[in-house]
């Protein structure tokens, strides 16, 4: 049984991969640890064939060679079940918001399965970590677990990992304010997934972090030589940014918020 006040179910998960490139890049292993508003808890874990060969230095990390999938089955034919598996859930995992989810938003696009995000919490441990013992999962866990991380790199060894760090963080931290740089206060640490996403995940727009919400709530670029201005009047000013990005070698769920805000802005017009 778990500790953690839910109103939905939060599915904790974790990615193997042939590498972290998000547009290039394939998932060779996933797990994940459902936890259920009853206190239960799921889990799945099955690897996945990338239909494309794995680099040597990936599999030396996580330890899954060609040999080990080449009867496992494609994401292609797992998505429409995982879909399912995952409906309703919130989402959680250990640099997830930077990785994990963009890849799986990423796998789901290609092969053309709906898997919105929009009306999804989202809870990245190693963010609430990092704010508040500013170090890797197995650090957190035997900082917040007092245990051990065996298999590290193994799929469902880091997601349990994970979904044990998150509670420890809540057990240790709840009613605690985090002191920002700028020594600004936030709100204290909850026992709410809707508060823990606000903390770890508020500033998204797109999984790669190409663009960002500013302390206004406004979007803004994110990276290049548009950093920090807003969208917006990029897109209006300089049009030829939007193509070019189109074009470029972006992530697909980057280019559909783009377009996203480009449509918004022109119907505002």
């Amino acid at each position: 049984m778990h500790t953690l006040r839910l109103k939905k179910p939060l599915a904790f998960f974790d990615l193997e991969t042939t590498g972290v490139n998000i547009c290039r890049d394939r998932i060779v292993e996933i797990s994940v640890v459902k936890a259920l508003v009853n206190g239960e808890t799921e889990i799945r874990t099955r690897r996945i064939n990338p239909e494309m060969p794995i680099p040597l230095e990936s599999s030396l990390i996580h330890g899954i060679y060609d040999e080990d999938i080449k009867d496992a089955p494609t994401f292609k034919s797992i998505a429409k079940n995982l879909a399912t598996f995952l409906e309703g859930c919130d989402l959680a995992g250990f640099n997830s918001n930077r990785f994990d989810i963009p890849m799986l938003v990423e796998e789901f696009l290609r092969v053309g399965v709906d898997f919105d995000v929009k009306n999804r919490k989202m809870v990245d441990a190693q963010r609430i970590f990092h704010l508040m013992e500013p170090r890797n999962l197995a650090a957190a866990y035997k900082y917040y677990c007092g245990k051990t991380l065996l298999n590290a790199h193994s799929a469902e060894a880091d997601t349990i990992a994970t979904f044990e760090v998150l509670q420890g963080q809540i057990a240790k931290y709840e009613g605690v304010k985090i002191v920002d740089g700028d020594g600004k206060e936030t709100e204290p640490i909850k026992n709410d997934v809707g508060a823990l996403h606000d903390l770890t995940a508020s500033r998204i727009i797109d999984f790669a972090g190409r663009m960002v919400y500013n302390d206004k709530g406004e979007e803004v670029f994110n990276f290049g030589k548009h950093n920090g201005k807003k969208v917006t009047d990029i897109l209006k000013n300089e049009p030829s940014f939007f193509d070019w990005m189109m074009k470029g070698e972006f992530p697909l769920d980057t280019k559909r918020k783009l377009t996203e805000i480009k449509l918004r802005a022109l119907t505002q017009r």
